[in-house]
């Protein structure tokens, strides 16, 4: 057995930039492919929200499955060498780029065609993105260190993830999809050549694999973070797949209003790293993580009586859910990597699960795509809808189903991991 040398603690900035810096692309893309895409293939390209939603959710059902299978030989990968991981991830990249690409500048506007082929290549981008995204996440996580020490770890891919995501909501309004295209691809490439430096994780190369593909569900305290982690990502996919139906329709907010609406809430999700990781040293993972759950429900509540003209206010209120969304991205990530630490498997099985909880992700973002949308037209919206009923389904659906998802999902945080932490803290 041999093991490739830690790296020491706290991740300082240089360090933390080469490896946290493929974050960037990686969310860059997110955004247009969760949140751009359905809402140009709806309004531009006049595909319909009941097909739309039915194939953005076979994709990122798809996408969902695999997971698991990607985290597992990317465990495989690791076993071999950490530079086998390097040229997996530069596959991975390429294929990446091209998707992305071909999704925003499809070879065909037919109807029929342009469904069946962009179903194919949702399929091939969201498989390049999620292997690249296992490799890079399992990494961080051997790099090993206590609940700070890996919020540290998390705040860098998330931070720099969530500077990708404003670049990317500002992009396509001010210099075209050509150019955003352009920019995730170059971004891509130094993401990967950064990460070439980066620190190097512990890896345990052993004679035999211990576990299998289904080792994270044994482990209990896995079970109860994965069911919390769910219950708040639904919550928090359904906005993000109707943001901009909301913002064109029921505030009716000018198209160069909706970079100021996205950047808002992404900028001051990634300036608010600091803070989290303060909160974290003060109250810990769980506690701070049930303040950000806590935070979002109030200042979504405030959404619901918002009506056409009511930009400004909106503006605030993206602030403050981005605030929110700050603890969402650091403190889960953080403690799934406590759980890794605590059951004996860290160098061995990151890649099993982080490929579960990309799983979980996905399934997430397909619910609210393949259910939200079809909803929202079976009670009566369609894009560009102005009846007091289609606006009154709208602000239903994007306020108020997440607001209840995410109550539950704070009960569910405070009963499964931070009452029985204090009952053990209390013995």
């Amino acid at each position: 057995m041999s093991v490739v040398q830690p790296v020491p603690f706290p991740l300082t900035t240089l360090p933390g930039l080469r490896y946290g810096f493929l974050g960037f692309p990686l969310a860059f893309c997110a955004l247009p492919l969760y949140v751009l895409l359905p809402n140009l293939y709806a309004r531009e390209f006049g595909i319909g929200l009941a097909a739309l939603g039915a194939v953005l959710l076979g994709a990122r059902l798809f996408d969902a499955i695999i997971d698991p299978l990607l985290g597992r030989w990317c465990d495989r990968l690791y076993q071999r060498s950490l530079f086998t991981v390097y040229g997996f991830g530069a596959f991975a990249a390429v294929v990446l780029s091209g998707g992305f690409g071909l999704l925003f500048f499809p070879l065909t506007r037919e109807p029929v065609a342009l469904v069946v082929s962009t179903g194919l290549l949702l399929v091939l981008t969201y498989s390049a993105y999620s292997a690249l995204s296992v490799a890079h996440q399992s990494w961080g996580a051997m790099l090993g260190g206590d609940g700070v020490a890996q919020s540290r770890v998390v705040a860098w891919r998330e931070g720099l993830g969530l500077f990708g995501v404003v670049t990317a909501a500002a992009l396509p309004s001010l210099l075209g999809l050509k150019t955003m295209v352009a920019v995730f691809v170059v971004g891509l490439l130094a993401g990967w050549l950064l990460w070439l430096a980066a620190p190097r994780p512990v890896v345990v190369v052993a004679l035999q694999q211990t576990g299998d593909m289904w080792q994270p569900w044994r482990v209990g305290a896995f079970r109860r973070l994965m069911l919390v982690f769910s219950l708040n990502g639904i919550a928090s996919a359904v906005p993000a797949t109707l943001v901009l139906f909301f913002v064109q329709d029921r505030l009716e907010a000018p198209d160069a209003m909706q970079p100021l609406f996205l950047g808002s809430y992404f900028l001051v999700g990634a300036l608010s790293m600091p803070l989290w990781l303060r909160m974290v040293k003060r109250f810990g993972l769980a506690a701070s993580w049930l303040l950000g759950m806590l935070l979002a429900i109030i200042v979504f509540t405030a959404a619901l009586s918002m009506s056409a003209g009511d930009t400004w206010p909106f503006i605030a209120v993206c602030a403050v859910s981005g605030l929110a969304l700050g603890s969402d991205l650091v403190l889960p990530g953080a403690m799934l990597a406590g759980v890794i630490e605590r059951s004996g498997h860290r160098g061995r099985a990151e890649g099993t699960y982080f490929g579960w909880w990309n799983f979980a992700s996905k399934l997430n973002l397909a619910l609210a795509a393949g259910l939200a949308l079809p909803l929202l037209q079976w009670l009566g919206y369609s894009p560009g809808a102005r009846s007091p009923e289609a606006l009154g389904a709208l602000t239903a659906v994007y306020c108020l189903v997440p607001c209840v998802l995410k109550a539950i999902a704070a009960l569910a945080l405070y009963h499964l991991l931070i009452k029985p932490e204090r009952r053990l803290e209390s013995q």
